[in-house]
């Protein structure tokens, strides 16, 4: 297939500061500020080199800043590359912010049809797709009245609604279906989902990863205006994330460090939370919890599939027979995953006096990736009196690495099977 959009060695790059004093203040001002020198400034990009050929949908990966909407503006030319190459063939429509391309003192009639006439359809054509542009839209009531009375939600939608209409060739969207409501982004999905069907070239910017890698043919991964990697969606999507697995394990072992962990416990600044997230009695109290892995070793993230340790360190303050020990593992949005303990376990720890700890082993975490909120407990041989309870104060963080599955909490331990018939 022929190849529709290319960058070529391409590099952009910002001054950090405006240039020109447009006020007796600011040029009173600039004379006391140090004068900006030609190569002060910001590299957006360096050196980025990829092609997208007709037909394919690629995506465009990387943290906030990494430069993809400034490949989006160097695509529809909006900007023009500091040096190399870019080439774009074809209708581009772009979607690269909130209501761009429309005017706030025009209606949303009047600049449906100053859309089409940037976009080089005519009048006549323009009316003909108005009343399918307003249905998808849902903005019937509001189409003549001036657009910056609109809600950002209706904003979004008459801007999609308006450029899908023109029938472009290249389809470009940087993040800006993230102000539509749940019914509008399935409607979008849906119409791109259907571009794509029909042969168009779409370049789509989202950190809704599963989306970009069931949507997009290939990807491009970004880091601070760099390319890291290019290809099918799929693998480097995975080395992306990986990627962000990666340091944020490094930035919460640094924090764990700087807490003193080997002497805390794993999350032990849970403790700063108000009291009401501890109860009981405490003539046995859970002094101290660690997450540790196969090696014994304190971590502060883990891996899908990984073996885990809760460790309870207690202190019994008087002779307790027979007590019972147990955790709770929820997500973060609450939900109660589950409640295991050592009496439901058949696991009968005789007695506790002084000091000691307590055990709870997985062999193969089944959670795939989120933060969870775990909970520890010891109650009396009925589990009825509880000497402390420590509801939700550690944090239990995973990331699913080389896992299939990917939607929902848990990973089962599965396999496939086919036979035909």
């Amino acid at each position: 297939m022929p190849e529709v959009i290319t960058f070529h060695n391409v590099s952009k790059r910002f001054g950090l500061r405006a240039e020109g004093s447009r006020t007796v203040q600011e040029r009173v001002m600039g004379m006391f500020r140090p004068r900006q020198e030609a190569g002060d400034g910001f590299w957006a990009l360096r050196d980025v080199s990829f092609s997208v050929e007709a037909g394919q949908s690629l995506g465009l990966v990387g943290h906030n800043g990494a430069g993809k909407s400034t490949i989006l503006k160097l695509i529809s030319r909006i900007l023009e590359p500091t040096s190399g190459e870019v080439r774009a063939q074809g209708r581009i429509a772009a979607l690269l912010e909130l209501g761009s391309g429309f005017h706030p003192e025009l209606t949303g009639r009047e600049n449906v049809f100053l859309y089409g006439s940037l976009m080089g359809v005519g009048q006549r054509e323009m009316a003909r797709k108005l009343p399918g542009i307003i249905e998808f839209a849902d903005i019937g009531p509001f189409i003549d009245t001036e657009i910056k009375h609109y809600s950002s939600g209706m904003y979004t939608r008459l801007a999609f609604a308006a450029a899908t209409a023109v029938d472009p060739e290249i389809l470009i969207t940087d993040e800006v279906l993230a102000v539509g409501d749940e019914a509008f982004q399935r409607k979008c999905m849906e119409r791109i989902y259907s571009f794509r069907k029909a042969g168009k070239t779409i370049i789509f910017v989202s950190h809704a990863m599963e989306v970009v890698r069931s949507l997009c043919d290939v990807a491009v991964w970004l880091d601070h205006g760099e390319v890291k990697a290019s290809g099918p969606s799929s693998p480097v999507i995975d080395a992306y994330l990986n990627d962000v697995n990666r340091q944020e394990r490094a930035r919460l072992e640094a924090a764990r460090q700087e807490r003193g962990a080997g002497e805390r416990g794993a999350d032990e600044a849970a403790s700063d939370e108000p009291f009401s997230r501890r109860r009981g009695t405490h003539e046995v109290e859970i002094v101290r919890v660690q997450l540790l892995d196969a090696a014994g070793v304190e971590q502060a993230a883990f891996r899908t599939g990984e073996p885990l340790t809760v460790r309870m360190h207690y202190l019994a303050h008087e002779p307790i027979e027979a007590p019972v020990f147990g955790i709770g593992i929820y997500h973060e949005s609450g939900f109660w995953i589950t409640g295991p303990n050592s009496g439901f376990a058949g696991y009968r720890i005789p007695r506790v006096e002084g000091a000691g700890y307590v055990d709870y082993r997985v062999a193969q975490l089944p959670l795939l990736t989120g933060r969870y909120d775990v909970s520890v407990a010891v109650t009396d041989s009925t589990q009825s009196h509880e000497f402390d309870v420590q509801d939700r104060r550690y944090q239990l963080v995973v990331h699913a690495e080389g896992v299939t599955q990917r939607y929902g909490i848990v990973a089962f331990p599965d396999s496939w099977r086919w036979g035909g018939e």
